[in-house]
């Protein structure tokens, strides 16, 4: 089984500020597969069409990407998140509507119907601290500026 984590943030400003994401991937005994934390970069003439849900969805795609590049699709796979927006498309009853993020939630949608085995759980921020603090850390060395500080562990 494999576990994956997913986060992401939009700071100083939600929507329009600057958006990153950080997921983390572990094998069944814990070991760490893969820790990753990037900015997210819009398209040329789209630099204001960032948010929280882009973010998101960005760190859910690019798990649902290194997996196919290693052929785990096949794989017995739990994602978690604390967005209950990217849970609920995509493993729940809610239709993807409207927003700047709903190209990215496309793609992963077409993208999950290659995994016969995965699942996906909404838990707490509390929880998901193993992606939370990578999503941040991409901001923080970008210099932004938080609303509200991120806790320094």
């Amino acid at each position: 089984m494999i576990t994956a984590y997913f986060d992401g943030c939009c700071e100083p400003i939600n929507p329009g500020g600057l958006a990153s994401y950080g997921i983390t991937i572990l094998s069944e005994s814990g070991e760490i597969l893969h820790r990753e934390s990037k900015l997210f970069v819009p398209k040329k003439g789209r630099e204001k069409e960032t948010s929280n849900n882009v973010a998101e969805y960005s760190g859910f795609k690019r798990i649902l990407e290194w997996l196919i590049e290693r052929g785990l699709e096949e794989k017995v796979i739990e994602i978690f998140g604390d967005s209950a927006l990217v849970i609920e498309q995509m493993f729940g009853t809610w239709r993807i509507k409207q927003g700047f993020y709903v190209p990215i939630a496309l793609e992963c949608k077409i993208m999950l119907k290659k995994f016969p085995n995965i699942n996906g759980e909404w838990i707490p921020r509390d929880q998901n601290s193993l992606a939370d603090e990578l999503s941040k850390a991409e901001l923080i060395k970008a210099g932004v500026k938080f609303r509200i500080q991120p806790a320094r562990r």
